[in-house]
């Protein structure tokens, strides 16, 4: 006979085929005359017990399937017999023979040793008295040998495992083992043995064998007691693992089988679950916090595939895991980090929905607990969910909730690193996002929509100097948006909302720019208040914007090419602002003169003397036409112009190129073709042979661009005089230069 003294699975399996082989010869015997009963008296004289035990069961197999003897007495017989056996190896290997050459020869329901030979209860009563002694063999491996071996051992045990695991694989595949015999009978008998090991390893494998081998609907049915043998098994067993692929396991059969799903209400799985888990936690008060935090992912995930409706159910295991985080404070394990994301992401990558979200009183107490870094990534995968998803935030508690989801992006937090600290790209890409987010907040109510931008502002008010540049700005132009809804409503200034106190909102978030201090910006914003409020023709709330927009000028902007480019905003929305008096408008404009004739370059002091212009030439409506102011602008331009020619020539040696004229030349043309009755044919004239004349100078710097714009424009002149209509007319008496 084979010694199976040491771990080999392959001779395993060639000495099961040589004992098949074996099986053959004694059922020749019995054809020569001897009986079963005889061959099975016969062997159990042999010398050596394990070679006695191999042909015991060799004999009994063709014994039983004789049908000479019931079943049951012979398989009894046998798995008693086996006892003989303790070297944990060898028994292992004997039983799994016996598993083996006897699984088709049990009494079960429909089969034809069923009757005189047995019923169901004595195949279950075999297998299970046979799964209990090789689970017991198996155990008692560990401790034979040298502790410095012990890992050894481990190896060779995992390699063993599928022996055991077998005769669970056995029981499920019993026709007669229906749910009322696997809630009776089978499952306690297996858990009793799983749980009274006391073995870290055998009670892992073991619990993962009956969920991977039994059918869904008896997991379901029988889920209390399989569940409470998990608070009693070893502090070092994997048990979330456990858990986890059992809730992996049903949360798959609801999927697929969706009318199966009122019996998950019925059985309460939820609820057991839930209880498993604080139970297992409390019954393992060393396990680490990221093995607690892996089973509400779990949970959650079940909960998410087999209960989607049921936010009550979600904010529950978030509760959970909020009690389990209580006193922690800020987790730093990294991996506990990572699970507590998973868990908060689940239920947005679920809903898709963060207005669902925010139903979730827990979620946010969750996210507490990660740290300064985690919490703006999870902020972050909030917003990116919101504007990926086209989510609408349409109520104020929902912004406040919100935005308290989002705090570590928009406020300065206690114990946070300062911006300066901060990465500068992803700084400035955070608060685009949520500056984009802004525009998420609508309301079709006008009062809502109000209430909203109030609650918006009090939120990102916290957010510091260098966060208010980035969520200000859109704040304001989503009340410019409330502005044109509310134009048209004749509202009550004491009202919940009316034009006057938006705009006063308007005011007030414009000013907290202005003391950041972002001056451009502010001074962009007051000149788009004063447009919005012209057209809504509140003429003193226009002047107030326009007057804020001139102190920032004068105080805060001192870089001169900001103070060209703030110019010429000004002037241009001063020119399409047609809601002011005679007397406002005459303020406004001196000044825009005014300060355009002081910028500190010449050329720029020309074109925006000259831009000044057409705030006294309104074309639109019956917008202000003052051609003598037209003409004085001009000239004043052309004296400019002139004078930046001469500081050329005595700086330079000679004169710069002649683009100032060339320009002045193309507004005098403009306000000509309109009819400005000041601006006539003899001034266009007199300018043109001045341009002509300082260009062909020798003094002159030549510049192509110049020439090709001057040609041009003479072409142009050409153009309108013969075109046969009344401009022509005006136009005949200008002789162009050759």
């Amino acid at each position: 006979m084979v010694r199976f003294d040491a771990l080999d699975l392959q001779q395993d399996m060639r000495t099961f085929d040589e004992l098949r082989q074996l099986e053959t010869f004694f059922k020749e015997e019995t054809k020569r005359g001897r009986t079963n009963a005889d061959l099975y008296e016969l062997v159990q004289h042999s010398g050596n017990i394990l070679p006695r035990l191999y042909l015991l069961i060799t004999v009994g197999s063709v014994y039983i399937k004789s049908q000479e003897a019931p079943a049951k007495d012979i398989l009894k017989d046998l798995v008693e017999m086996s006892r003989g056996v303790q070297q944990p190896i060898r028994g292992l290997f004997l039983r799994s023979y016996l598993s083996q050459i006897s699984r088709d020869k049990l009494p079960d329901v429909g089969s034809p040793y069923e009757g005189e030979g047995g019923n169901v209860m004595d195949a279950v009563e075999f297998v299970l008295q046979n799964f209990t002694e090789m689970n017991k063999l198996w155990v008692r491996m560990q401790h034979q040998g040298p502790a410095r071996e012990k890992e050894k051992r481990e190896k060779e045990r995992s390699e063993l495992r599928d022996l055991v695991g077998k005769n669970l694989h056995v029981l499920s595949q019993l026709d007669g083992v229906d749910l009322e015999m696997y809630k009776d009978v089978v499952l306690p008998r297996v858990l009793e043995q799983i749980v009274n090991c006391k073995d870290e390893i055998a009670q892992y494998y073991l619990m993962d064998c009956i969920i991977q081998v039994f059918p869904d609907d008896f997991h379901l049915q029988t889920l209390e007691t399989l569940l409470s043998a998990c608070p009693q098994l070893q502090p070092t067993v994997d048990i979330k693992t456990v858990m986890s692929q059992l809730m992996e396991r049903l949360s798959r059969y609801a999927a697929a089988s969706p009318e199966v799903l009122p019996e998950f209400l019925q059985v309460e799985a939820f609820t057991k679950f839930s209880h498993a888990v604080v139970e297992v936690i409390e019954a393992q008060p060393d396990m680490a916090l990221v093995g607690a935090v892996s089973l509400y992912v779990a949970l959650l995930t079940f909960v998410l595939r087999v209960h989607v409706d049921r936010l009550d159910y979600v904010d529950q295991v978030l509760g959970g895991c909020v009690k389990k985080l209580e006193g922690k404070g800020k987790v730093k394990d990294v991996k506990a980090t990572k699970q507590l994301v998973a868990l908060l992401s689940a239920p947005l990558e679920k809903y898709k929905d963060v207005v669902t979200i925010l139903k979730l009183s827990n979620y946010g107490k969750v996210m507490e607990h990660l740290d300064y870094d985690t919490n703006r990534v999870m902020a972050v995968v909030l917003m990116q969910s919101i504007l990926a998803n086209n989510t609408l935030i349409t109520a104020p508690e929902k912004v406040d909730g919100l935005f308290d989801l989002l705090k570590e992006l928009i406020q300065d937090s206690e114990g946070a690193p300062s911006i300066d600290e901060l990465d500068e790209e992803d700084f400035k890409e955070e608060q685009n996002l949520v500056a984009r987010l802004v525009h998420m907040l609508v309301n079709d109510d006008n009062e809502q929509m109000f209430q909203i931008l109030i609650a918006a502002r009090k939120q990102f008010g916290q957010g510091g100097p260098k966060r208010l540049p980035f969520t200000l700005p859109p704040l304001v132009f989503a009340a410019l948006k409330l502005v044109r809804s509310l134009q048209n409503e004749d509202l009550p200034d004491d009202g919940p909302v009316s034009l006057k106190k938006v705009f006063q909102f308007l005011h007030q978030t414009v000013e907290a720019l202005s003391v950041v201090p972002a001056p451009e910006l502010a001074l962009r914003l007051y000149l788009q208040c004063a447009e919005a409020a012209g057209v809504c023709n509140l003429e003193p709330v226009a002047y107030e914007f326009f007057t804020q927009a001139f102190m920032i000028y004068e105080e805060e902007i001192a870089d001169s090419k900001a103070q060209v480019t703030a110019l010429q905003l000004i002037i241009g929305t001063l020119q399409r602002t047609r809601v002011f008096g005679v007397e406002n408008r005459d303020t406004l404009t001196h000044k825009a003169t005014g300060y355009s004739a002081k910028l500190l370059k010449k050329p720029d002091q020309c074109r925006a003397v000259y831009a000044c212009s057409h705030l006294f030439w309104v074309e639109e409506g019956s917008g202000v036409k003052d051609g003598e102011r037209v003409l004085l602008c001009l000239k004043r331009a052309l004296r400019i112009a002139n004078a930046a020619q001469q500081m050329s020539s005595a700086t330079r040696g000679s004169n710069g190129p002649m683009t100032l004229f060339v320009e002045i030349l193309n507004k005098y043309l403009y306000y000509f073709e309109k009819g400005n009755t000041q601006v006539t044919s003899t001034i266009i004239q007199g300018l043109l042979e001045l341009i002509v004349t300082e260009i062909q100078s020798e003094n002159t710097t030549q510049d192509m661009q110049v020439d090709a714009f001057l040609a041009n424009t003479l072409r142009y002149i050409q153009f309108q005089k013969h075109k046969g209509d009344s401009v022509a007319e005006r136009y005949s008496d200008i002789k162009v230069p050759s």
